[in-house]
């Protein structure tokens, strides 16, 4: 069994959650903030067999895209103007990490 750590955009978490849910796995949410531009951001663990670890993932790949955003003004150094510089930046996506679990149990 792995434990899948599994860091996503905000606005991709209804529709992954969603996904699992139609394919009857299980997640935890936990809530979170990261990343470069210091958005919302959710932590799901997803605990999956080996044998399906390959749909899971397919399932994270369909859902979470990655695309561009513009940082906000408050990123901007003291003194630069708005918008002087502020390149958009690719967000979303996943970050997702695999551990081996050991036993698992459900109490």
């Amino acid at each position: 069994m792995k434990l899948l750590i599994t860091i996503v955009q905000d606005q991709d978490v209804p529709n992954l959650l969603e996904a699992l849910a139609e394919e009857e796995f299980g997640a935890t949410r936990l809530s979170s903030t990261g990343g470069f531009l210091r958005t919302g951001n959710t932590t799901l663990l997803i605990g999956v067999a080996k044998e399906k670890l390959d749909q899971v993932l397919d399932l994270i790949k369909k859902v979470c895209k990655k695309r561009e955003q513009a940082p906000s003004s408050a990123l901007l150094p003291f003194g630069k103007a708005r918008g002087s510089g502020l390149r958009k930046v690719v967000v979303g996506g996943a970050i997702i990490f695999m551990v081996e679990i050991e036993r698992f149990e459900k109490i």
